[in-house]
């Protein structure tokens, strides 16, 4: 892949002084994703499944093609795939209508500090409903999750394990087929939240063996407003729906009713269509690239940024050994928000604060942290005017008495 090449597939990138460092948040969409939806509101902006006329059927033809790849995407099956409002929304399904429902005061939900807030606030909420017990798994001195440490709280009494499967904060990527098969053993049902993993390397449901996996469009190129929810069949179809209304019925009766089929079901009222159909072509445009380029991409850049960033006084760094494109980091007695407000004014876009993950903040003991993470069209051009501009910033706030 030509990270510069690929640059001018991205309408924003068009001003040659933006370098944007927080694709861990959201990624740039391409132009490509922006035509694909464009055509549907344009062409046959109609909604899907009801219509009997042409421009529905095309509508609904457009949508479940895009279900299709999403499927052959993960290397799942067409009908283990819902569609949601993002991540968050898929994670929030699995614990609201799989936890709330199988999990009694004698169960465990295993999760982790590297948790996003999406991940664990669910099951929270599963905890304080049911009465299931909430276990950490310990991290490890780099702050990972490890197999040995989920062995340590793994028991018959483990009904969930909800993890990662790479860090937002720490760009770590998890042991997780290994925890899964650990969790099975068990008889436990492993959730995997892969909203940091889809954008960047190659996911197979299946040789993961994961019960449930959830991912968001607007990180891996896609448009915002749609996410992936993966379920194993006989798991789907025995979980009840969480929201009701149109489309999602079968059979509507005074006083009862039934549900359509998984995934539809899950799928309730006019669902987002032109950001289906932008995520198809998103996942068409990584693929024409291919995940393990990209991964390698991204793992040369943090590589090369870590080994200048380490000879800056006053500079420290959290993951030094992440395996993504993902970097955090402080300028030594410097808020995170007055750092990256220098970056903003140089033009660089990154992040600043707990990432919605305030647990491995807390565990890092720091208020917050500085966040770089790269994706396809970040170049070494770009890198070396990170560290030209974390050189003058750290001259800066010394000079200002930090």
């Amino acid at each position: 892949m030509n990270a510069h090449d690929l640059r001018n597939d991205f309408p924003v990138l068009s001003d040659p002084k933006l370098i944007y460092l927080d694709s861990a948040a959201s990624s740039l969409k391409p132009q490509v994703v922006m035509d694909a939806m464009d055509e549907y509101y344009a062409n046959y902006g109609v909604n899907v499944h009801r219509g009997v006329y042409n421009l529905s059927y095309v509508a609904t033809t457009k949508y479940e093609e895009a279900r299709q790849q999403v499927a052959s995407f993960i290397n799942a099956s067409f009908h283990e795939i819902v569609f949601t409002r993002g991540a968050s929304s898929a994670l929030n399904l699995i614990a609201s209508s799989y936890g709330l429902n199988n999990l009694g005061p004698d169960d465990e939900i295993i999760v982790s500090e590297l948790e996003h807030h999406s991940h664990v606030l669910p099951w929270q909420n599963v905890s304080r409903i049911t009465g299931a017990k909430l276990i950490y798994v310990p991290l490890n001195e780099e702050g990972r999750i490890t197999t040995e440490n989920v062995k340590k709280v793994l028991s018959t009494n483990t009904k969930i394990v909800a993890l990662t499967y790479v860090s937002n904060v720490m760009g770590y990527i998890t042991p997780i087929k290994e925890i899964i098969h650990l969790a099975h053993e068990v008889g436990a049902v492993v959730s995997v939240d892969a909203a940091q993993a889809t954008p960047h390397m190659t996911v197979d449901v299946q040789e993961l063996d994961c019960d449930f996996l959830a991912f968001s469009g607007h990180k891996m190129l896609g448009p915002t407003g749609v996410g992936v929810l993966y379920g194993k069949r006989h798991l789907l179809d025995a979980m009840p729906p969480i929201e009701f209304g149109g489309d999602m019925n079968d059979n509507v009766n005074k006083y009862d009713a039934s549900w359509k089929e998984v995934p539809y079901k899950f799928e309730t009222g006019t669902p987002p269509i032109a950001e289906v159909i932008g995520l198809g072509k998103a996942i068409s445009y990584l693929q024409a690239i291919g995940l393990d380029n990209i991964h390698h991409h991204e793992q040369e850049l943090h590589d090369y940024v870590v080994s200048k960033m380490e000879a800056i006084d006053g500079v420290e760094i959290y993951n030094k050994t992440a395996e993504t494109g993902v970097i955090s980091f402080n300028l030594s007695g410097v808020h995170p928000h007055d750092a990256v407000t220098f970056f903003d004014q140089e033009n660089i876009c990154m992040r600043a604060g707990h990432h919605c993950a305030q647990l491995v903040i807390k565990w890092l003991e720091v208020a917050a942290t500085l966040r770089v993470s790269f994706y396809i069209y970040n170049t070494k051009d770009d890198a070396d005017r990170f560290i030209e501009v974390l050189h003058q910033a750290r001259d800066f706030f010394t000079e200002m008495g930090f």
